[in-house]
């Protein structure tokens, strides 16, 4: 049967589930939901990639308070890659639902939705945060094959050994499996 997450007149189908079981469950918890942006053009991905971490991811983020999942999709797709999303083509595609042990509190909840979405042509300048400006975020087109090949086959520095960071590119890598599924032949798969 197909899980749906429904809010404020938002719909959105389950992707998959995520659950270390590694916390407790009596513990802190910490909730933090989070939007995804797909990018397509000319049948590659528009990735945030680390050059200091050699990993790709989708660009996003979290959702401040009182921030609707447009307006969060739109903010942090720009910040991390100065794409500008055109919010007339922003539709829903599901969600990931990730539990885990927290890097403070026992247990970490986060829904990540992802929207497939077009952007402008022009490239802005980012706004990175310090944590990924450090990482040397950087927006690249690639495939979904290429960028699942350098996730799951390269050594990420001192991320490697991270639990969450391990849980992120497995969460990023098994969206693009489904988007190869669902759209292979864009992706000239």
């Amino acid at each position: 049967m197909e899980r749906l997450w429904y809010q404020g007149g938002l719909q959105m189908k389950l992707l998959f589930e995520i659950d270390k079981k590694d916390y407790r469950e009596d513990g802190t918890v910490c909730i933090r939901p989070s939007v995804r942006g797909i990018i397509r053009k000319e049948g590659k991905l528009a990735m945030i990639y680390s050059r200091k971490y050699n990993y790709y991811k989708f660009p996003g983020g979290g959702i401040e308070q009182g921030e609707s999942h447009e307006d969060t999709l739109i903010r942090e797709v720009k910040e991390e890659s100065g794409l500008d999303v055109i919010r007339e083509s922003i539709e829903s595609y599901g969600y990931v639902h990730r539990v885990q042990k927290g890097k403070i509190e026992d247990k970490f909840i986060q829904d990540n939705f992802y929207y497939l979405c077009d952007a402008g042509e022009e490239s802005g300048e980012q706004q990175l945060d310090d944590y990924e400006d450090e990482e040397q975020f950087t927006l690249v087109y690639v495939t979904p094959v290429q960028a699942m090949e350098v996730n799951r086959s390269q050594v990420h520095g001192e991320k490697t050994e991270n639990p969450g960071f391990q849980v992120m590119l497995e969460r990023e890598n098994r969206v693009m499996e489904l988007l190869l599924r669902d759209f292979g032949d864009s992706f000239g798969a």
